[in-house]
């Protein structure tokens, strides 16, 4: 006794592969490797909104946002995430766009740089710790 169960139809038609584009270049976005990093905080009040950090070692770069400052670091992100993420598509490598957005003060659009807090850290990990604890 053979009991043939009939095709279906979703399956007897040919199969069709849409190649999806990786999108725009990116950073990494985590590496344990050492890092730089500098505060950005908020243009009226002067409260840390967050880090935006590099290293060269993973090609790596990010905005860590400090959790304290809400949903105004989120949004700070935006621009900060564009700016390294336009800095990526130029083929700079990490360090290059640290450097290229610390040098302007007034990038952001709800925070700016504070001046002197370029420093260095073991890695991303450390600067995420700074921003859920202060």
């Amino acid at each position: 006794m053979t009991s043939e169960r009939p095709i279906n139809p979703r399956f007897d038609d040919d199969m069709e592969f849409n190649l999806v584009s990786p999108g725009p270049p990116r950073y990494q976005t985590r590496t344990e490797k050492p890092v730089r990093y500098f505060a950005v905080v908020d243009k009226e009040g002067g409260a840390v909104l967050g880090y935006v950090w590099a290293g060269d070692g993973d090609d790596a770069a990010a905005w860590e946002p400090r959790q304290a400052a809400g949903p105004r670091a989120l949004i700070e992100g935006g621009i900060w995430h564009a700016s390294l993420g336009e800095a990526k598509g130029r083929g700079i490598r990490p360090s290059q766009a640290l450097a290229e957005l610390y040098s302007d003060p007034e990038a952001g659009i709800k925070g700016r740089v504070l001046p002197g807090s370029l420093a260095e850290a073991p890695n991303a990990g450390v600067v995420e710790e700074f921003a859920k604890r202060d």
